[in-house]
């Protein structure tokens, strides 16, 4: 029985590893879907629009959990000149009792392949123009991470204290930095980006968490995604795109697979999509007497609509598998508004 009990605990922190290493940063949903991939790359800070752009996105993880993971995220970017453009990130992700506040600034240089180059005068899926430029993109920012012990029972059932637990809110912080490159035109995009290069944790994450010396402490995470968008001469486009991911300290890969459709309307444009995400690690447990494997895999239907400069977007992710968490799923809100300062 004990075992079978720690094969699911094994299990169940293998599959959950993504919320565990988001502490690592930002981290990587399905958010970016909703016409905001500069969450991911910074090389797409300022990449098509004449004006700024605002994202607000929230998160929340198995409503049916007590401290169950949550995220919200707030984003602006904008482009300043014919080759420049910045973005903000301010980001919360809290996971039981473990969270983290982080703010990041970026900086991105485009170079236009097209003279009569068209940046969207206005926020328009189907007025793209004759976009054709390559971009890269740096940010520089700080994370805040903090446990919170307050409400621990110091004393084990022996009535012994244990020196471990402070009873305190416990923080560290640091500095971090990420670097990418983009290349954009009308119909497809390819990106990729690597993330938390400053990132040395060294007093934040103990050797006993990890099984790694002091001297690695490299938390390196690299995102590559490629997308193309299919226009027809009826009201609806098509998007498929890939989006693969992976971190070097934990050797964990996941790839995403995403289609969505859109519907061209007067005032801008409604879309559907679904995102399959698969996990390539993942740990085996007891069925009874049978040992069986299992992966962790998200299935995560999309809908979204842009009315003029507003645009919103839900998407519910659902876990597959015969050992899951919750029943309460994985929502996501977003919120956006862009502003349009050339007409």
């Amino acid at each position: 029985m004990n075992y079978s009990i720690r094969k699911v605990f094994i299990l169940l922190t293998i599959l959950f590893s993504q919320s565990i290493y988001s502490q690592e940063g930002l981290p990587i949903y399905t958010d970016y879907l909703t016409e905001n991939y500069y969450l991911l790359h910074p090389s797409m800070a300022g990449v098509n629009l004449d004006g700024i752009k605002i994202r607000m996105t929230a998160r929340k993880n198995w409503l049916d959990q007590v401290n169950a993971p949550n995220l919200q995220t707030l984003s602006v970017d904008a482009r300043l000149t014919e080759r420049s453009g910045v973005g903000a990130i301010i980001f919360k992700d809290e996971n039981g009792y473990n969270s983290q506040t982080g703010v990041s600034l970026t900086y991105a240089h485009h170079i236009n392949f097209n003279e009569d180059r068209a940046r969207m005068k206005k926020p328009d899926l189907f007025n793209y123009g004759s976009i054709n430029q390559f971009s890269f993109g740096l940010s520089i920012g700080g994370v805040q991470n903090s446990l919170d012990q307050t409400s621990f029972d110091q004393f084990n059932i022996y009535g012994q204290q244990d020196p471990l637990i402070s009873k305190i809110n416990q923080s560290s912080g640091y500095f971090n930095m990420d670097v990418g490159a983009s290349y954009v035109n009308y119909n497809y995009f390819i990106h990729l980006t690597f993330k938390n290069i400053l990132f040395t944790p060294s007093n934040i994450y103990g050797d006993e968490v990890y099984d790694f010396s002091k001297n690695y402490t490299s938390f390196l995470k690299y995102v590559a995604s490629f997308g193309y968008l299919f226009f027809t001469e009826t009201p609806f486009s098509f998007e498929p795109s890939v989006l693969f991911h992976g971190s070097k300290l934990t050797s964990e890969k996941n790839l995403d697979l995403n289609f969505k459709s859109y519907y061209d309307l007067d005032y801008g444009y409604l879309w559907l999509g679904i995102s399959y995400r698969q996990s390539f690690d993942g740990a085996q447990y007891l069925d009874g007497e049978q040992i069986k494997n299992q992966t962790y895999q998200l299935i995560t239907p999309i809908f979204g609509v842009s009315y003029k400069d507003f645009v919103f977007s839900y998407n519910y992710s659902y876990q597959q598998g015969n050992i899951i968490f919750g029943t309460g799923g994985f929502h996501q809100i977003t919120l956006g508004y862009n502003i349009d300062l050339f007409n």
